[in-house]
């Protein structure tokens, strides 16, 4: 049996983001105090951040987190890109925790199971755990919940090498009944075009926000082929929309 010390090291704390405790929490503080939002209606079960150091990446950010500020969950599921080759479909850590310079985050090793039983029952494949993994897009993403929410929670991270529409959707079942058993956070770690002219990413952007604003994953799959929109994490925000919806 493994023991809660079992955390996954991070290849970034120092660089992508401040390493001392501190300075992250002043600086994630500083991004979400200034985003300035308008009234939100509903509850939110949904979240879209970027994943670039919190540099670039923390201006953006700031907004998607002023809006949860102060929520209670039991459970944040984080779906991400995974920048580096693998052979699987669906990673997720091995580790009991992650750790950031203002915590530990522990798994939640329940939900994993049960992810990874209706994966193999409903999609016939397997989650596969992985150790030492060197992804920033998920981990970017904790100091911000961790200074946003209210109360301790669990993590369930996910990087998605497969981009396939009809596993995203059978994933985003499966997410939005996990939903049912905990107060849950769906969270999809992207950022959208790269790489082109000024003009063009800002068209390409917005075709892609219309789809997520649409609630429709299809449009985002569309805009891929088609070429008029991308986004690096397009199986997350897909999984996400699909799992959002059935709640």
């Amino acid at each position: 049996m493994k023991e809660l010390t079992d955390l996954r090291p991070s290849p970034i704390a120092g660089r992508w983001y401040p390493g001392n405790a501190q300075e992250l929490a002043n600086s994630v503080d500083a991004y979400i105090d200034s985003a300035s939002l308008p009234p939100l209606d509903g509850q939110i079960v949904g979240l879209i951040s970027p994943h670039a150091g919190h540099l670039y990446s923390g201006p953006v950010a700031g907004y998607g987190f002023a809006a949860i500020k102060g929520l209670e969950v039991d459970l944040v599921i984080i779906l991400s890109p995974f920048h580096q080759y693998h052979s699987r479909e669906l990673l997720t850590s091995d580790h009991l925790a992650y750790q950031t310079p203002l915590g530990i985050v522990p798994v939640d090793q329940d939900s994993l199971n049960k992810l990874d039983s209706e994966l193999r029952d409903q999609a016939g494949i397997n989650l596969e755990r992985i150790r030492e993994d060197g992804e920033h897009a998920v981990e970017i993403l904790l100091p911000f919940f961790q200074r946003t929410l209210q109360g301790d929670f669990q993590l369930l991270p996910l990087m998605v090498r497969s981009q396939d529409p009809g596993l995203m959707e059978i994933l985003g079942s499966i997410l939005a009944e996990i939903t049912t058993t905990k107060k849950t956070l769906l969270t999809a770690s992207s950022d959208l075009s790269h790489f082109h002219p000024a003009g063009q990413a800002r068209q390409m952007d917005q075709t892609i926000i219309e789809g997520i604003k649409a609630l429709d994953p299809e449009a985002l799959y569309k805009a891929e082929v088609q070429g008029t929109g991308s986004a690096c994490g397009l199986g997350p925000l897909a999984a996400v929309i699909w799992a959002s919806k059935k709640i």
